[in-house]
């Protein structure tokens, strides 16, 4: 069984930007498309963004496409987010998932990491 853990989360002004990042350990990073979820306050789980094992390959939520960036270092086994011009309603939890696959484009996990909280407000 493998271990995620996420970081870099904060209190950041509407318009601001923070990165994200998860270190995966347990597992062979490399082999694995990686997937980016968020969880507000009161809501399900959604997805936000999948990148495939080599790092050629991403979607996104629409909700997110055109501010947030993923990426990843497999030579760090770590996962990364770029959010940019946060809004209010990206406020939650966001937590990394081990993909099943090495597509980018296969929604079903394994498990997450605990999370780290974001909270965009003024």
């Amino acid at each position: 069984q493998g271990r995620l853990v996420e970081s870099g989360g904060g209190l950041v002004q509407p318009g601001g930007s923070l990165r994200l990042s998860c270190a995966a350990s347990g597992f062979t990073f490399s082999t694995y498309a990686m997937i980016w979820v968020r969880q507000a306050p009161g809501k399900g789980l959604e997805w936000v963004s999948r990148i495939n094992s080599g790092g050629t390959t991403t979607t996104y939520a629409d909700s997110v496409k055109g501010r947030f960036t993923i990426s990843r270092d497999n030579a760090k086994n770590t996962l990364y987010l770029q959010m940019n011009s946060l809004k209010p309603e990206d406020t939650a939890v966001y937590l990394c998932a081990k993909s099943r696959s090495a597509s980018a484009y296969y929604p079903s996990y394994d498990y997450t990491g605990q999370g780290t909280q974001v909270t965009v407000s003024s």
